[in-house]
This record gives structure tokens, C-alpha cells and sequence, in this order.
């Protein structure tokens, strides 16, 4: 595999802790920058990278040298003046093989890159863009998908209050196609991927992808920034949060446990997160748990809501989460319902399947997405479907009071532990020996 870097920050807004040097050199905890992404990359079988070099590209010839320290081939490419993140790698198109990796090189990250690159592969797409929730989805730059992960709009900030839209951020991680660039040429101005360059390819009709996950990627392109990344290595978030490792999951039920039970929730404008619901994740998070939603929404079967309506429903749901600081890894929702004869009912999601809870679909799905480790997973609930579902699954179950509380009498179980709510719940989880 062939990975671009681009390397031509001046770091400005760095230039108290550059000494003068490419922001790509900044050190983190005594290490360059760009040493991390390079052991990132022969970590995962690269061969050959190209550097696109501007301010202090002697520098970072020098730090490189042909790139065997660290078993790589390296190249470095200059830009003749400031041509933005999209121009620098239009420029240097002639040197790069026809599908290739992009990174910034002012970004830490710990990403599975082969997992990335079979889901780019299998989407036949002719970009494939990496996108990951935050904890302020609220004043970050937005990306739309269809359910395959298309991409269908870019939403830049600022955006309106009482917007429902994806915590999906672009986060600056890409796989191209050489050729899907032929068309895009350079201007006088820096090109930008994120402000030109995607939303003019999405224009024109070309496919592009979004992959989801919620591993670590953070610039580190400002003081504060920076010291946020050195900590988070040195905690040892930054590898925690990599899926090449399993790692324990909370799986979630959504209505009673997230959000007020309301009899089936048909518009955004129903939806009520209950109380300490945010602090609840953070904690769950900041314990090293991975997090999913895992609910049954029959109200699209029964002709209530739409798929729209039901996206909508958990966008408002991932910016309500993100006002509070917290997020989730990924969602999954059953359509479906087996028994026929409401009105206005969706006739082909009027079936048994394999994902309506107690039944395992949904967990199997997202256990595989998020590399669960099920021996130290839990499925939190306010029904006996979710202590069943747990059940099924194999793995541990809390019951919460909220909600149903367990009192919708579908099944005679018992759960592992018993709590109030949610929040309570985290908390016992994140102080267990």
C-alpha cells in the first residue's frame, strides 16, 4: 500500500512550540509528529510514502532520510507555493500510484488502515473519507450517509440550533483513486479537499464513502491541541482506542434507557433525553468501554415513521448527546415487526428476522464493527427483551428502573445487576476492580 502525507504546515499557531521547525516535527512527548504516523503506517505493511513538503522541507528530508529506519521507502515532493491540503496532492499526482492513502501530517491517529482499506475496496467507491463521532458535533464540520455509508451532503459549520444531523466528522483520513482527480485542477487559490474538493466530486456524481469509527484521530495543529494529544498518549488512550485490539462494549437500549419511554417516538421533536444520560457515556467512556446502540423501532414496520424519520430521530439523538459532551461509536435499529394488521403497515418489514431483540442480529453487527471483547461487554436495558438479548448473546446485563423497568412481562429472566438508572450504572462499571 502507498500513503501520501501531507507535510507542508508552517504551523503558525504552533510557532511557540516548533522552534522554528515544520509542524510536522512538533514533538509529542519527546517524538516528532511524524514519526508516530511512520511507524503507523509500516505497522500496517506500507512500503512506500510520499512526503509533500513546503515550509522546512530540508528539515524533514533530513529527519527522514529514505525512510528505512523504519523499514519504508520515502520521498519527499515540494510545493512550488502554499497549495492547500487537495493541491499539494494534485501537484505531486504524476509521482502517486492510482489508489493511495492521504494523511495531514499535523494529526495523531492509531486506525486500523487495513480494515479501512477492505471496507474501501468493497464499496467500490472512488474516494473513501474516514469519519469518527465527537463529543461537539455541534460546531464541528458535518458528513452525511445513506445507509451503505454513501456519502449524500457535507454540512460545514455553523449550524442552526435545532439542526438533526450525524455526529460523523471529517477527520481528515482518506483513501483516493489517482483518477477520480483527473478532472480537478489547480487554481491560484490553496484547494482545499473538505471545502472544494469532496463537495465539487459529489457534485459531479462521483462516488464517495464514509467510513465510521471510533478510533483515535485528533490535529494537534494549535498549543492546546497539542497538549490534549501528548496526554492522551501518555495515558494510553490513543492505542486504547484502536480496533485492532478487542475491548469491552456496552450495548445500549435506546428508549427508557437513553430517552424517555413514550409510547414509540415518530418525529425528532419527541425525543427527551432522561437526566445524566451524557455524564453517564462519559464516564462509560472514559472507563474504556466502547458504546452501541441496540434498539427496535417497529414504528417503521407499522407505517408510523419512515427510515428518514427514524435517521432523523437518532441525529437529534447524537446532537443532544453532543450538547452534553458524549457520543456513541455506532447505532443499529430493527425495523421490523412480525405481527401483521395495523394500519398504513410497511408490508416487506412485516417479518421475523434475525435483528428484532431478543434476537442477536443487531449485537452480532455492531460486536463485529467495534471488535468486541464479549467477555467484558454488557447489555444495559429497562426490559426483560433486553436481559433476554443479553442472555442470548452471552454476555452480562444490567436492568435499569427507568423506563419500563422491567416490568413489561415479555420474559421470565433475571439480569446480573440491578440499578436506577443510567448514570448509577456507569458509575458502578467504571470503579469494578
Amino acid at each position: 500500500m502507498f500513503a501520501v502525507i501531507i507535510a507542508g504546515g508552517k504551523g503558525t499557531r504552533l510557532a511557540e512550540r516548533t522552534g522554528g521547525f515544520p509542524k510536522p516535527l512538533v514533538p509529542v512527548n519527546g517524538k516528532p509528529l511524524l514519526a508516530y504516523q511512520l511507524e503507523l503506517l509500516a505497522r500496517h505493511g506500507f512500503k512506500k510514502v510520499a512526503l509533500l513538503c513546503g515550509y522546512g522541507a530540508g528539515a524533514i528530508r533530513e529527519f527522514c532520510g529514505d525512510g528505512s529506519h523504519w523499514g519504508l521507502e520515502i520521498a519527499c515532493y515540494d510545493e512550488p507555493r502554499p497549495l492547500g491540503t487537495a493541491g499539494a496532492v494534485i501537484f505531486a499526482l504524476p509521482h502517486l500510484p492510482e489508489e493511495f492513502f492521504v494523511l495531514y501530517g499535523d494529526t495523531m491517529l492509531d486506525v486500523d488502515l487495513l480494515r479501512m482499506q477492505e471496507a474501501h475496496a468493497a464499496s467500490g467507491a472512488a474516494a473513501t473519507l474516514f469519519l469518527h463521532p465527537n463529543d461537539h458535533p455541534q460546531d464541528s464540520d458535518l458528513v452525511e450517509t445513506d445507509e451503505r455509508g454513501r456519502i449524500l451532503q457535507f454540512h460545514p459549520y455553523p449550524h442552526a440550533g435545532d439542526a438533526c444531523l450525524p455526529n460523523q466528522v471529517n477527520a481528515a483520513l482518506y483513501i483516493l483513486k489517482a483518477s477520480a482527480l483527473d478532472g480537478v485542477t489547480l487554481t491560484e487559490k490553496p484547494l482545499d479537499f473538505g471545502k472544494h474538493v469532496f463537495p465539487e466530486m459529489l457534485a459531479a456524481g462521483i462516488a464517495l464513502q464514509g467510513y465510521r469509527s471510533p478510533e483515535y484521530i485528533k490535529d494537534a495543529g494549535t498549543p492546546e491541541r497539542l497538549d490534549k494529544v501528548s496526554a492522551d498518549v501518555a495515558s494510553g488512550l490513543v492505542a486504547r482506542s484502536g480496533l485492532q485490539q478487542p475491548r469491552g462494549t456496552i450495548f445500549l437500549d435506546r428508549d427508557g434507557t437513553i430517552n424517555e419511554e413514550a409510547s414509540y417516538i415518530r418525529t425528532p421533536g419527541e425525543l427527551r433525553l432522561l437526566p445524566g444520560v451524557a455524564e453517564a457515556l462519559r464516564i462509560l467512556r472514559g472507563a474504556g468501554f466502547r458504546i452501541a446502540v441496540i434498539t427496535n423501532q417497529p414504528v417503521v414496520a407499522r407505517g408510523e415513521c419512515t427510515i428518514d424519520d427514524l435517521t432523523r430521530i437518532h441525529h437529534r439523538m447524537e446532537m443532544e448527546l453532543g450538547h452534553g459532551g458524549a457520543f456513541v461509536d455506532a447505532i443499529y435499529a430493527c425495523p421490523h415487526h412480525p405481527h401483521k394488521g395495523y394500519p398504513g403497515e410497511v408490508p416487506e418489514l412485516k417479518i421475523d428476522c434475525d435483528c428484532r431483540k431478543p434476537e442477536i442480529g443487531m449485537v452480532k453487527a455492531a460486536a463485529l464493527a467495534l471488535n468486541s471483547d464479549l467477555e467484558n461487554s454488557w447489555f444495559i436495558g429497562d426490559s426483560t427483551v433486553d436481559v433476554q438479548t443479553a442472555r442470548n448473546a452471552g454476555i452480562r446485563s444490567i436492568l435499569l428502573e427507568t423506563g419500563f423497568g422491567g416490568k413489561d412481562g415479555r420474559h421470565e429472566v433475571t439480569a446480573d445487576l440491578y440499578f436506577p438508572d443510567l448514570l448509577t450504572a456507569a458509575k458502578y462499571l467504571a470503579n469494578r476492580p
